[in-house]
Parts: structure tokens; sequence; C-alpha cells
């Protein structure tokens, strides 16, 4: 139990600090609220900093745009969607987590959040080990002290604590998790008829004139045209300028050092770690081990775990550490070693494999770095112009003058809701293309590749309908295939119809083809799995549209879970998860919920309303 408790705070601790080192330092302007506005509200007496929110905020539309390939979420969408409620709800009951961690004195040991702090590769040096400069400057580069980073590690630990005391040990009735397998996992018989244009009686005729105008009239937005805005613009980027740039050297020796931990590797060893609650307990262990008494497997398994809850993936010595670490690389080759006291308690290492240090020199690096040092550099003097473009456009300069006298290019494109090619690739560009109002004058804007441009609303078409002439042989098409579908399903309806009046389905004309046993989703396309186990009883029939084809399909029979499927129980175990889970959720979202209403809860809705204009 112990050990189980530990792994799951260590893997808390690296989830934060991932969270921490990937999204939340990614260079926030928070200064921008220390001299003016502190805190958003508090919880009893613990204050919710302005700092935290924003950066709360910050790691999500980051990791929204991670999400959708790069597209930026605005904080007007964030806020439509509930995004920045959920955001501000969840700093608000961290901070009633602290409030309480506070008042009944539970925290975190320096020594662990030490370990933790000297894990992030982050801030690590070329040899794998700690790098107290690099920590500091990684810090301070993204507005941060060390105590306020090892504050957020420990309160974020201390938490976690509290929610492991609070939800532990709930697990759903069994009663609900043998329902909601008996559901999920029931099976089904079904024979089935397929019907395609090719089981018609005859082919579908050609549409009359009437046919097309009916057609044309019932659907009249598959006929209409979006509304269109014609659009100028002038836009450069950075790969508009890649051939004309050649690599800075200094910043080419910037990003090896930044890549470091990509170009140089230290060695590392496929390691797991078996932990003993006192090293007479391991030393007997290796004397078994050392007499052929016992295998290493067969040690792992006299203390209930399995191969994947010892292993430690590939490591470094460093990250082992101490003189577990030194005893595990004292090996020449794969073996085991110990017993020796690891951070965990006396353990027994195996080694399976060893890695070879990896080091690729800066001249062989050089090549895979140009293209970003290129970029970079090409970034940069795009921003240096930036401000000289707007002095052109503030003077009265057109679009097409700033394509005459400037590196940008000028474009025109008819865009619509549908535009995704060219600069209408970009979420910033679509984002001003939908907003621009005629008449405005055009402003440089930024691209998420480093890239500016600047567009002028030249005219708006709105939604018309094409005339009929125009779509003739769409509506034709469409026509068709309404028809056909309208013709399958009438078929399969009369089959229906025999069907249920007692006629052998076999009897019918069309192939019979029979399925057993299958299982929810085990029948394609999806529609017809869904209308399989939504049929009552045995015997019971549908008829399935789907695209230009059309199934007939009886219930043959209703049969419960496969007791030998070897995925059962996994299954059972997945239902019985989700369900503790949701349960713990539940549980955890009250106590919050009643340690904000017992310690009181204010908010500054200025305060709040002056971090979100900070993302406009």
């Amino acid at each position: 139990m112990s050990k189980s408790k530990g792994k799951q705070f260590s893997k808390t601790l690296v989830w934060l600090m991932l969270i921490f080192v990937v999204l939340g330092l990614g260079g926030f302007g928070v200064s921008n609220f220390g001299g003016r506005v502190e805190a958003i509200g508090s919880v009893g007496d613990t204050k919710i900093s302005t700092d935290t929110y924003a950066r709360a905020l910050q790691r999500e539309l980051r990791a929204r745009a991670a999400a959708t390939g790069g597209q930026t979420m605005s904080i007007a969408e964030a806020q439509s969607t509930g995004l920045v409620d959920a955001i501000r709800a969840q700093v608000i009951s961290n901070a009633a987590l602290d409030n309480e961690m506070a008042r009944i004195g539970v925290s975190v040991g320096d020594d662990q959040v030490a370990r933790e702090v000297m894990r992030i590769d982050a801030f690590k040096g070329p040899d794998g080990s700690f790098d107290r400069e690099a920590y500091r400057y990684t810090l301070s580069q993204n507005g941060l002290t060390e105590a306020q980073f090892e504050t957020s590690l420990r309160d974020e630990a201390a938490r976690s604590l509290l929610q492991t005391a609070v939800v532990a040990g709930l697990n759903p009735p069994e009663t609900y998790v043998d329902t909601l397998y008996t559901f999920i996992a029931e099976r089904r018989s079904v024979s089935l008829i397929h019907l395609t244009a090719g089981d018609l009686d005859a082919p579908v005729p050609d549409p009359t004139g009437d046919d097309l105008t009916a057609q044309y009239e019932a659907t009249p937005a598959a006929y209409t045209a979006p509304m269109t805005r014609k659009i100028a613009y002038a836009w450069l980027t950075p790969e508009m300028m890649a051939d004309r740039i050649e690599p800075d050297e200094e910043l080419l020796h910037q990003l090896y050092q930044e890549h470091i931990d990509q170009f140089v590797q230290p060695e590392k060893r496929l390691v797991e770690r078996l932990v003993f609650a006192d090293m007479t307990e391991a030393q007997a262990a290796w004397d078994k081990i050392a007499s052929g008494e016992e295998s290493f497997d067969d040690a792992v398994a006299a203390r209930g775990l399995s191969i994947d809850d010892i292993d430690l993936g590939d490591v470094s010595e460093v990250q082992i550490g101490g003189a577990a670490g030194q005893a595990v690389f004292a090996l020449t080759e794969p073996g085991l070693a110990g017993p020796v006291m690891s951070d965990l308690g006396p353990a027994i290492f195996r080694v399976n494999a060893i890695l070879a240090k990896q080091e690729v020199p800066f001249e062989e690096a050089r090549e895979t770095l140009a293209p970003e040092a290129v970029h970079d550099r090409a970034v940069r003097m795009i921003a240096d112009k930036m401000s000289d473009f707007d002095d052109l456009l503030a003077a009265g300069a057109t679009l097409e003058d700033l394509a005459r006298e400037t590196d940008m290019e000028l474009g025109e494109i008819d865009y619509t809701a549908n535009s995704d090619q060219g600069i209408a690739a970009y979420q910033d560009f679509r984002e001003a293309a939908n907003a621009a109002v005629e008449g405005d004058f055009p402003e440089v804007k930024e691209l998420d590749d480093g890239g500016i441009f600047a567009l002028r609303l030249d005219g708006e078409t709105p939604p018309t309908l094409r005339p009929l002439d125009a779509v003739r042989d769409q509506v034709a098409e469409d026509w068709r295939a309404a028809e056909t579908a309208r013709e399958l399903a009438a078929k399969a309806e009369a089959l229906k119809a025999r069907v249920e009046n007692g006629e052998d389905m076999a009897a019918l004309g069309p192939e019979v083809t029979s399925e057993s046993a299958l299982s929810r989703g085990g029948l394609m396309p999806q529609p017809l799995s869904d209308a399989l186990f939504a049929l009552g009883a045995e015997g019971d029939t549908a008829v399935v549209p789907s695209g230009d084809e059309v199934w007939l399909i009886r219930l043959d029979a209703i049969l419960p879970p496969d007791g030998n499927d070897p995925g059962a129980e996994a299954l059972r175990q997945s239902i019985a998860s989700q369900a503790s889970q949701g349960i713990a959720q539940d549980l955890y979202s009250s106590f919050a919920q009643a340690v904000i209403n017992a310690a009181g809860l204010s908010l500054d809705q200025a305060a709040i309303n002056a971090v979100n204009a900070q993302f406009r």
C-alpha cells in the first residue's frame, strides 16, 4: 500500500512539473498584473493571485491550441464555451484546498520537493545532472522565483494527499457494475438482407423537369452559395524570407545548447527496481536468487507485484541517484545489483539492457538546426519591421503600397466560412476576416508562425441561392440519390411486412446472411449495430438505411455475456474503475465546495476582467 501511494505521489508531481515546464512557463507577461492587481479573490485566508489565474488560463488555452493543430482559441470563445468559468472554478478549488491544508497543518517535506525538482529535464546540464544555474535561469526567464515554483510543487503535492484521503477506498456497488457489464457485454445474433441500387426492379429513371424543381425547392440550402467576403491582404511569413537568409552561427550554437538533451544523451540502462520493507528482507531475497532457489521474477511475484509495477524504463545514473545509481551503473553487462538503499528503501535492481552514451557534435547537428535558425531569424526580422509597416499604414499607405515598398506580398481572396487554403489556413487571419468591417483602415496583425498580415474588406456578398440552371447537374444527382434511397427503403419495408406476417426470411428472394453472438459495435456500418441492439425482443425486425444502401435485419437471439471472454474481467474492472472515478469526482467536488463554504469565498470581478482582457 505504501509503495502504491508513493508511486501515485511521484506521478502527481511529475504531471504537475510537466505542466509547469512545458505549458506553464511559456513566457506569459504576468508582471502586467503585479503592480496593480495582486489577487482575483480569496478563500478564507488564502489569496488567489492574478498570476495563478492567468497562468492557469494560459496553460489551458495553449493546451487547446496544441490539441487542435495550432488553432488558437480566443478568450471570447473560451468564455462562450464555459472554459473560463471552469478554469476559475479550478483555481478557486485549489485555493480552498490550500487554505484547508494550512488550517490542518498538512504539507510535503523539503527533501521530496528537492528530489522532484532535480528530476526535471529542463533543469539539467549536458551531463544529465541537475544544474542550479539552469534552474534559476529557466524560472527567472518565465517570471518565477525558486520559492514560488517550489511552493507550487509543494501545494500541489499537499492537495494530492488530501484528495487521496478524501476519496480512498471508494467502490461502486456490485449490482451497479453487474448491470452495466451485462448491458455492455450482451451479445446478439441477427439475420440480414442487404439491398443496393442493383436490387431494384428497375433502374431509377432520369428526373423530369418537375422532379428537378421539387428537389431544388425542397433543399435550397444545398444550392445556396455561402456569404462571401472579398478581401485584399498583404502578408509576409518566415517561409517567404527563408531563401534570403543565412543561418546565424551564434543562434545555431544557442539552439544546439537548447536541444542538448537531443544531441547529447548520457549512458542509460533499462532497469527494474524491487523494493523491500527492510534490508534483512532484501538480503534474504538476494540470497535465494544467488543460490538459485528462486529467480528475480519469483521474488517479484512473491511480493504480489508484476514486472510493470517495478519497471523504471530507461534511466541515467543521476535519475536513480546515490549508492543505488552507482551499483546499477557498476555493472558491465545486464544482471542484478544490490541489495542497496534506494530513495524508496532497500532494493534489488535488475538491468535488462545497457544503452551507450550518444553524442552528436555541433558540426553534425548543424544541418538539422539550420531550418529552425533560419525560421527564428526570419521571425525576428519580421518583428523588427512590424512597427515600420504599421507606421506606413498610419501615414495613409494602402496594402498595394505596402506590397510595392516592402517585402510584404499582395493577395486577394473570396473568403467564406469554408475557406482554409493559403492565408485562410491561419486561424488569426480567419478571425480577422470574420471581424472585418468595410471602410476600416488596415492594421498589421501577427500569424501564429511569426508572420504578419494586414487586410481590407472590399465587399460582401450575402448567402445567395444559385439559379437552378447553374446547379442543374448537382440537383439531378441529388434527386437520383434520394429517389434510389426512397425506393430501396420501400422495398425493404415491403419485405419487412412479409417477415412480420410469418414468411420465411430465406424465401423472400434476396440473399440472407446471418451473424451470431455479436457484441456491441460488432456489426458494421455502425447504424446497423445501433439498430440491432435497439430491438427489444427476439423476432423483431428493422429497416436500416445508410447512404445509398438499405438493410433489413431480424433479431434472432439475445445472448448473455461470454463468460470465457479473456477481456471480460478487464471490462468489469474498467466499468468499476470509471464508476469509482465518477463517485470520487462527485465526492471530491462536494468536499471542495463544503471547504469553500466553510472558509468563505470572495472574488474581485474587476480583477478577473483585467486578467481576461490580457488575452484579447
